[in-house]
């Protein structure tokens, strides 16, 4: 039976399905010699090729696997830097089967939780609008913003690339000029917790992410070292991608 080429290849664990309509859009990728074209269909039967390099169908995967890592600051989430600066790739495990698909980004500067995972289907859904899979975070602001200021980034602010919002704003303690806050959202547009505290007028000094759908960052993993998520973990990581929506949790607690 034929598959969506994207699926296809996401299935055998050769990218997300996003990542794969890019390659496939920037005619990268051949089907039996031809170049494909968004839309294409195939089966495990046909040649397909990146670059001119044959891609491995065979390896459909018995398990979904996922990987937790503590991203320290400093490291960009891209397998290669043209400034050579460290990846988060560079300390991963090898996967049990076909290779770590990222799960969203996190910029250089922001530390926290980031999810591998070798199932690029899974990885599509996680990262997909339409998922709506809650992401939470611990910041440190410069300065306290006032009660109106926070019911406004709870109602929506326009910022340059539309509307945006915290799902869920909770206050924490104050440390001379600087305060503690966790909020949470919904979507994983670049910069969207600094662009929406800056549109205020209050800059983020410190930003770390403690949870991504139902899996929180473990307060004993420590930055730059990896964890696998158990069996059951992963299948209410699955069954939360598969029906969308978010989840509520109690994650790390708030500096005091």
């Amino acid at each position: 039976m034929t598959e969506r080429l994207q699926k296809l290849l996401a299935s055998a664990g050769h990218g997300s399905r996003r990542g794969i309509e890019e390659w496939i859009r920037a005619g990268r990728v051949t089907i039996n010699d031809r170049v494909a074209v968004l839309g294409d269909r195939a089966t495990s039967a046909d040649l397909i090729r990146l670059d001119g390099r044959p891609l491995d169908l065979g390896g459909q995967r018995q398990s979904v696997e996922v990987l937790l890592y503590h991203k320290p600051v400093g490291e960009v989430t891209t397998r290669s830097d043209p400034e050579n600066r460290p990846t988060v790739f560079e300390r991963l495990p090898a996967p049990g089967s076909g290779r770590w698909i990222v799960v969203g980004r996190l910029d250089v500067n922001t530390s926290g939780l980031l999810l591998f995972t070798n199932d690029g289907e899974l990885a599509h859904r996680l990262m997909h609008p339409s998922s709506e899979i809650e992401r939470e975070y611990l910041v440190r602001l410069r300065g306290r913003p006032a009660p109106a200021i926070l019911e406004q980034l709870l109602r929506g602010v326009e910022l340059e690339d539309g509307p945006a919002r915290f799902d869920r704003i909770e206050a924490g303690s104050t440390e001379g000029s600087h305060s503690w806050y966790r909020v949470c959202l919904h979507e994983g547009r670049n910069r969207e917790v600094r662009r929406l505290f800056e549109h205020v007028g209050h800059e983020v000094s410190r930003l770390t992410r403690i949870r991504y759908g139902s899996v929180l960052l473990p307060d004993d993993l420590r930055a730059g070292h990896t964890r696998s998520l158990d069996s059951r973990s992963i299948a209410e990581l699955v069954r939360l991608a598969s029906s969308g929506g978010s989840t509520s949790t109690d994650s790390a607690s708030l500096p005091s």
